[in-house]
């Protein structure tokens, strides 16, 4: 990242209030819903006669440090200055990481830390629509609690209902997004200072004393606390790669001067209502609401947990995509959803995955309490994730002495490990859901990786060199007929498969023949000058490399078209696309193991073919068939 690009997304930035009002919509849903559940979960361990007052202030006190340290000093202040070309995430921290990496075994340790990390996201991404909504409508059970039965159907109905409408798009509802939010954070800050303006002395608690006493006098019941303190912060990461949206300016505002400011307020609110009331302690949250409003209240979070679990689907299919675009993950369909928005897209294949895993675990759990020992491992261990990253970034990009690196990363890990820790004692309780989640995403996309890397090996080995093959051309009795072929191919200094099997069967070669091959970068998206790299190996032949980033779906005809501008005539609606369809199967002597073969066979069978993939119309297609032995 230059520094010209550090100064574009921060000073440079116009700060408007449409962007502001956006950053809550899709950054804060999450981060903004926990509220509901986070106070809650973290006081259930003293209820009754054994929750004291001085417990309570121990609890605000680290959830305050929590979004100081985690999400103030972490992600708004360091983590979000590593952005690679305004992108953020952990896969685009990932890329940054292999960009400057030193060694092959850096690299390596960079991509397997990245892929960690986005498989945590997914374990992630199917646990919060399940404990945010279901946390909502819980809030039944305090107006009716006759109605307590009612709670998992009507959430069942929501989560059913929202990934259904994930077809049409997220256009007509992002609008409302925004706005729904700045009700909902008003909301949590007034209702928390209703209650504080009658006990202004919970605001000790900011006092990092009470923190550190509270953690010291219980020692092993507050290192379980500390489990679900994290869930303070559920979502911090969200605004790290969500920053391409917005930038970081409105991103920093907003968490500055009104996101962190209303989450401290219903903190302390509900705190000091527990202090007051410690019956309350089983939902402080709707205990804090008004009777009258309670019913307005339950529908507003039901809303708000919609949002925050609508951001973090789309980002499970922008991550699928560029998952997809890196190698880790075989092809899948990925339909725009806007005609002028690029990243609003819908994957229907995570949509699916993600529907079942979220009805699973709500029809399992049933309550959000108990989906709350499920929650934080996932998200500390992607914090985890990001910190290790983001180090290397700053060691090696930034130019940061050793020292300051580990002063300050070192520190950060070293809460990170604490929550991590914490979670990790809760894994028989249901942590092991999002680990078992997300070990099944990295066993995926490692073996997709490696499978991969094998077929393109033996690929090479028994294919013939283009070099070769033109040296030969002229003095061949291969026949030149009119017409445009266009060979798809992963290395363009080998002929392609396809092309050695048209010459097989039909004996002919097109008298204008273009070799193309998609790359990709590990950039969000490739300037529109460095998309067409095109190169004449011989007369009426061409190579050509279409640069597309980790953000972007290919496009092969558009792509190709842009070549007339570049004084080589391409038409395409004379141009026939020759693709060679693998087979893939085991071989005599297999190179994966029994279980990750299967793995890789069954991914490859059902991948999209590379005709929808690549965009290439299907009237225009010759497939011809290989087998390949892995």
């Amino acid at each position: 990242m230059t520094s010209s690009a550090v100064q574009q997304g921060g000073a440079a930035e116009k700060l408007r209030l449409s962007a502001l009002i956006g950053v809550l919509g899709v950054v804060y849903g999450d981060i903004g819903t926990s509220p509901l559940y986070a106070l809650q979960a973290s006081i259930a361990y003293f209820n009754g006669p054994k929750l004291r007052p001085e417990d309570v202030l121990g609890v605000l006190s680290l959830i305050t440090w929590a979004l100081v340290i985690t999400v103030t000093i972490k992600y708004v202040t360091f983590i979000m200055r590593a952005d690679n070309n305004g992108e953020g995430g952990t896969l685009s921290l990932m890329a940054l990481a292999s960009r400057v990496a030193r060694s092959d075994r850096t690299r390596i340790a960079a991509g397997l830390v990245g892929i960690v990390g986005a498989g945590l996201f997914f374990g992630d991404g199917v646990i919060t629509p399940a404990i945010s909504i279901l946390s909502a409508v819980e809030g039944i059970e305090v107006v009716a609690p006759s109605l307590s039965e009612a709670v998992l159907p009507i959430a069942v109905a929501v989560i059913a209902g929202l990934f259904l409408v994930q077809r049409h798009g997220t256009a007509m509802v992002g609008r409302a997004f925004g706005p729904v939010m700045v009700i909902w954070f008003l909301s949590l800050g007034l209702l928390g200072l209703s209650q504080i303006i009658h006990h202004p002395d919970v605001f000790i608690a900011l006092n990092p004393y009470f923190g550190a006493s509270f953690i010291f006098r219980h020692d092993k019941i507050a290192f379980l606390t500390l489990g679900a303190v994290v869930l303070a912060v559920t979502g911090a990461e969200a605004l790290y790669a969500d920053m391409s949206h917005f930038g970081r300016r409105p991103i920093r505002t907003s968490w500055l001067f009104f996101v962190l400011p209303c989450l401290v307020l219903n903190y302390y609110g509900q705190g000091a209502l527990v202090i007051a009331h410690p019956e309350t302690a089983s939902n402080p949250f709707y205990h804090l609401v008004p009777h009258v409003l309670q019913v307005p209240m339950i529908l507003l979070a039901t809303l708000a947990t919609v949002i925050a679990s609508q951001a973090v689907i789309t980002g499970a299919f922008t991550v699928s995509r560029t998952c997809v675009q890196l190698g880790l993950l075989p092809r899948m369909e990925v339909r725009h959803t806007s005609e002028t928005e690029q990243g609003q897209i819908y994957v229907p294949q995570i949509n699916t995955i993600l529907a079942i895993g979220v009805l699973l675990l709500v029809l399992t759990f049933k309550s959000s309490a108990a989906l709350a020992s499920a929650y934080g491992i996932a998200v500390t261990g992607t914090f985890l994730c990001d910190n290790t990253l983001a180090a290397f970034v700053y060691r090696r990009q930034f130019g940061w002495s050793r020292t300051a690196t580990i002063c300050l990363f070192g520190a950060i890990g070293i809460v990170d490990l604490a929550f991590f820790g914490a979670n990790s004692l809760k894994i028989f309780e249901g942590g092991w859901v999002p680990l078992a989640i997300g070990f099944t995403i990295i066993l995926i996309m490692t073996t997709w990786r490696r499978g991969r890397s094998l077929i393109m090996a033996r690929w090479m080995q028994d294919s013939l060199p283009l070099s070769t093959f033109l040296n030969r051309l002229p003095q061949s009795r291969i026949v030149r007929v009119p017409g445009t072929a266009v060979f798809m191919t992963g290395n363009l200094d080998f002929v392609p498969n396809a092309l050695l099997h048209n010459l097989k069967h039909n004996k002919v070669l097109h008298e204008q023949v273009f070799f193309v091959t998609v790359r990709n970068l590990e950039v969000p998206q490739a300037a529109p000058g460095e998309r067409v790299r095109v190169e004449e190996a011989a007369p009426g032949i061409y190579k050509v490399a279409l640069y597309y980033g980790f953000m972007e779906s290919p496009n092969v005809p558009r792509a190709l078209e842009s070549l007339n501008g570049q004084g080589i005539e391409f038409k395409a609606m004379q141009s026939s696309y020759f693709l060679g369809r693998e087979t893939v199967v085991p071989a005599s002597v297999p190179k994966l193991r029994f279980i990750r073969r299967w793995l890789f066979l069954f991914m490859a069978r059902n991948a999209i073919t590379a005709t929808e993939f690549f965009r290439i119309p299907s009237d225009r297609v010759v497939e011809l068939g290989v087998r390949i032995a892995v």
